[in-house]
């Protein structure tokens, strides 16, 4: 059984990361959310994972309270240790000599408050036989820059190192505003519409079907659609987007979106467990688990390159005074430098902060993405390729002509496909029932069906009044006649009993912001852009010559779709496929980047997906893109930051050229540099 748990202290990436990794080697199923600061873990000793979670960051631990940053306390222990730095720092020249054991005493409490988060991390990790890591290195300098009175650096490297931790600490906070805000948008309570009046009820208590009232300037509490009222949707907390939308009877709202003007009564059509936000947050929490393969070779780097310098740096201080006869201690002092040179803090900290930074500025547009090693895939891709219906198109069909065939009546036919369609959410299922109900027809009119089942890439089958009942493509016909849809348009079948009973002509509209996307891909370069449809050629053909697409294909069910994107993938190409349908299921599955459009995707279809667009808008595959290239370019930009320094001031360090200072600069300072270097991925 799975459990959420909040967590008090912790605001650095590269300790999450480390204590899942210690929590899984006892057993457990561990999941770190830094975005809302929570642990989610599956039959898991409370107690002992308290006690890891201490262990790796002293001061962290599961609290039952908001659990809020740590930022503000270390400010004001940097603050204090400061103070003290600067007091040593004036006396010092006083006190050496005669009253030196005074001088180390001042320097030494400044050198505790500055770093007693690393000389505790550092000393548990001991007792634990774990000796490698950035605090063993820092304790390890420092120290020994104590006991060769290096007294001033010694506290300086402390000093920085707990501004650097500030400061990614900050750093961590912006990047997890931006994605946390979707927390805020869960409500607690509901208007619920009951016999007696209005009753505000727990929105957890509320299931499909239930009524409930929103009034002006409130947050909508559970996805539904509106049965009476008019009023503007405020949707810019969940899509960016800060253009008000109309809506009206029969509008399909969202969870969190807000009611800007009007009072509207709202039929919830999902529970809260299964409303949008609800499962946006839960793929925002599983999003810090997945690392990108960047990450982990980072990880993995730091653990093998920190045991070789601390042997370099052994070398360093005893091997060349034996053949050069110089001084053991100023050699002991370049090993010491080189240790402090070498820390590997700028890498650990700006690669996992980079790609937080990139995920939360996505969020901030409505692009859900869950996990750095996605966004890290999309930056990569060469080839996108589009589902048409609901994607491209608006997915609100309009019929056009209704016939009737071997002795049906229209009539009969549209009563059959209403009643049949009323089972089903899939926009053209709901476009034929609206259209019944906008002709005349009623809900009491609708007949009983009976084993009802959807068949992907073909249509539904059910039985009505014993009758054996197919509605959908082409495919259902199972080789007979086709008869010819119009130019852009598409026609859907009705077989009764396995004969051709009715026909449906119906057509779809493009998004109004499709043609700007297929352009936006375009200016990014892009090797192909396509479409894949069950749609007939002739409507594919039609939609594709209006975007100006670099090819299509219609007619394919979901195995032809799975086909068309393996050829692409077989000749080199990295794959972002776009749907919204159950059918779209597998072949996002099998893509190198899956992307799901929210709103109106089937639940199958968005936990499949990598990537799920709020607003529905294929513009935002061409932001998304641009974020995700963006936060690759200042990832490498930060690697190569950090080891072309390092790797400089290590062999300067190694002939006597760099100071202690310098040393300070090449750690902390590159790694400053590198996190306000991550946080450039915010900038538009």
């Amino acid at each position: 059984m799975k459990t959420k748990h909040r967590i008090k202290g912790l605001d650095c990436p590269v300790c999450a990361a480390k204590i899942e990794d210690r929590i899984k080697k006892m057993g457990y199923s561990a999941k770190i959310d830094l975005a809302s600061q929570s642990l989610i873990i599956e039959d898991g000793d409370i107690e002992e994972i308290n006690r890891i979670i201490s262990s790796v960051e002293p001061g962290a631990g599961i609290t039952v309270d908001s659990g809020g940053s740590t930022v503000t306390r270390k400010f004001g222990i940097l603050l204090l240790s400061c103070v003290v730095y600067l007091f040593a720092l004036i006396t010092g020249r006083y006190l050496h000599g005669r009253y030196e054991p005074l001088e180390y005493g001042i320097y030494i409490l400044a050198y505790i408050l500055a770093g007693n988060g690393v000389l505790l991390k550092a000393g548990r990790n001991i007792l634990h036989g774990r000796l490698f890591d950035e605090n063993f290195l820092m304790t390890l300098a420092t120290v020994g820059a104590f006991l060769i009175h290096e007294l001033p650096e010694a506290v300086a490297v402390m000093l920085f190192y707990n501004a650097g931790e500030i400061l990614e600490g900050m750093a961590l906070a912006r990047s997890r505003k931006s994605i946390s805000s979707l927390v805020d948008l869960k409500a607690e309570t509901v208007n619920r519409v009951t016999p007696e009046g209005l009753a505000a009820v727990p929105a957890s208590s509320m299931v499909a079907g239930d009524r409930f009232v929103v009034k002006p300037g409130e947050r909508i509490p559970l996805d539904g659609s509106i049965v009476s009222g008019e009023t503007w949707l405020d949707l810019s907390l969940l899509t960016g987007e800060s253009r008000p939308v109309k809506a009206g009877e029969g509008y399909g709202v969202v969870a969190g979106t807000i009611n800007s003007t009007g009072l509207i009564e709202v039929e919830a059509t999902a529970s809260l467990e299964r409303s949008y936000t609800s499962r946006m947050l839960q793929m925002v929490e599983e999003a810090s688990s997945r690392k990108s393969r960047t990450e982990r070779f980072i990880t993995k780097f730091s653990r093998i390159y920190t045991p070789i310098v601390v042997l370099i740096a052994a070398f360093l201080a005893t091997v060349p005074p034996l053949f050069t006869g110089g001084n053991y201690g100023e050699w002991f002092h370049r090993a010491l430098i080189l240790l402090v040179i070498s820390c590997p803090c700028a890498l650990v900290i700006s690669v996992p902060l980079g790609y937080f930074a990139g995920i939360g500025k996505a969020s901030r547009y409505g692009v859900l993405v869950k996990g750095s090693n996605y966004l890290e895939a999309l930056a990569g891709i060469d080839t996108v390729l589009f589902d048409k219906t609901g994607t491209l198109t608006e997915g609100r069909f309009g019929i056009s002509e209704i016939s009737g065939h071997n002795g049906m009546a229209p009539a009969e036919a549209m009563l059959i496909a209403a009643s049949v369609e009323s089972n089903s959410n899939h926009p053209i299922a709901r476009s034929i029932v609206d259209h019944a109900f906008s002709i005349g027809f009623k809900k009491e009119y609708l007949l009983a069906v009976s084993d009802y089942r959807e068949i992907p890439g073909e249509g539904v089958h059910a039985t009505v009044e014993g009758k054996e009942i197919a509605l959908g493509n082409e495919r259902i016909l199972r080789g007979s006649t086709i008869l010819p849809a119009a130019k852009g348009k598409s026609k859907i079948y009705l077989t009764v009993g396995g004969k051709l009973s009715g026909t449906i002509d119906i057509s779809d509209r493009l998004k109004e912001d499709s043609k700007m996307a297929i352009e936006s891909l375009r200016d990014q370069g892009l090797a192909s852009i396509a479409m894949l449809t069950g749609d007939s050629p002739d409507v594919a053909a039609a939609i594709s010559g209006e975007l100006g697409l670099d090819w299509y294909e219609g007619g394919l069910n979901p195995e032809g779709k799975l086909e068309t994107l393996e050829r692409s993938s077989r000749t080199g190409c990295k794959v972002a496929f776009v749907g919204d349908g159950i059918n779209d299921a597998p072949v996002i599955a099998r893509s190198d980047v899956g992307i799901a459009m929210g709103r109106i995707g089937s639940d199958a279809v968005i936990e499949t997906a990598d990537i799920v667009i709020s607003d529905d808008s294929p513009l935002q595959v061409s932001r998304a893109i641009a974020i995700a290239r963006r936060t690759r370019s200042i990832i490498l930009q930060n690697i190569c930051l950090a080891i072309g320094t390092k790797a400089l001031f290590i062999v300067l360090g190694a002939f006597g050229l760099v100071s202690m200072w310098g040393a300070v600069f090449a750690d902390v300072g590159v790694a400053l540099l590198a996190v306000l270097n991550s946080l450039r991925v915010f900038r538009d």
